[in-house]
């Protein structure tokens, strides 16, 4: 099952002004890219329902060339839910009492139904009287279409396309152009890991859709082929590594931080012959014996 919400605070926690300056740039002009503190999580309790509610990401950032901050809150759903904007507004009113500070509030909308245009207001009001008016800016992933993004030089945008409106025969299409995308924005080993991660998370490719995939990948310049298969292969490694832990902590329970660095240091021909080994393991030593001759 995939972890909708970790995917999500880790992409924009990491790369928030990168996500202000793709969807908001508006923002951008007037806050300070060199004052944006994080803060903590708030935990809200719906007193009627008794369900706890965490805000997602929350930063306190200043207005260029002035002393004065503001808030901007980004929530991420990943499911539709009747009455959030009434949850919206709760947050911005105990937010706004909190810190007394003007708020922007931001939810991206990830889930693949229902396609009509997400409610992006709150109001209270009586047939000769308005009380409230309370708006946040939405992201509605599945009513964008990635064709827009392809052209964007922002790791954002390599990641968010996974999640946009996308034709299922696309489907091996845009995660070639993700990847594409993602290699030409030259990130560290760090980021590449996490904006790829996010793409295979959301377009995991059946058999015949892989067939499609490599199609694609041959249309790229030599240089961007061999960059993105590198970001393929680390797929396989890093699913082999998790397969054979999982299955070694069953066998031996915890196993100690060096043979997890020795396993994750393997190569692929060599976490396959692992992989048939420790079926005949008995013990935590014929483990430990193994990856001791590798050194010889």
């Amino acid at each position: 099952m995939i972890d909708h919400d970790r995917l999500f605070k880790e992409l924009l926690s990491n790369f928030f002004l990168e996500f202000l300056e793709l969807f908001f740039s508006e923002v951008t002009s007037y806050l300070d890219p060199n004052c944006i503190t994080f803060l903590n999580l708030e935990v809200f309790t719906d007193v009627t329902s008794g369900e706890r509610y965490e805000t997602d990401i929350l930063a306190q950032v200043k207005f260029r060339g002035q002393d004065s901050y503001f808030l901007i809150h980004v929530e991420h759903q990943s499911s539709s839910e009747s009455n959030f904007n009434r949850r919206m507004f709760r947050y911005f009113a105990r937010l706004h009492e909190k810190y007394v500070l003007p708020i922007y509030p931001v939810v991206i909308f990830s889930y693949d139904r229902p396609k009509k245009a997400a409610v992006s207001s709150y109001q209270i009001k009586f047939p000769d009287f308005q009380v409230l008016d309370f708006n946040y800016r939405t992201i509605q992933l599945n009513r964008l279409n990635w064709r827009d993004f392809i052209n964007q030089s922002n790791p954002v945008a390599s990641a968010l396309m996974a999640r946009m409106k996308i034709d299922s025969k696309d489907r091996p299409k845009v995660k070639a152009e993700c990847l594409r995308l993602l290699v030409t924005l030259k990130l560290n080993p760090a980021k590449t890991q996490l904006i790829s991660g996010f793409i295979d998370s959301y377009l995991k490719l059946t058999a015949v859709e892989i067939q499609a995939f490599e199609t694609e990948l041959g249309i790229f310049g030599q240089p961007q082929q061999e960059e993105v298969m590198k970001i393929v292969t680390s797929w396989t490694i890093n699913g082999q590594v998790s397969l054979i832990l999982r299955i070694l902590k069953r066998k031996f329970g915890q196993l100690s931080p060096e043979i997890e660095t020795q396993i994750q240091n393997l190569s692929s021909p060599q976490l396959e012959d692992l992989g048939e080994a420790l079926l005949d393991f008995q013990q935590i030593d014929d483990l430990t014996s193994w990856l001791s001759n590798l050194e010889q």
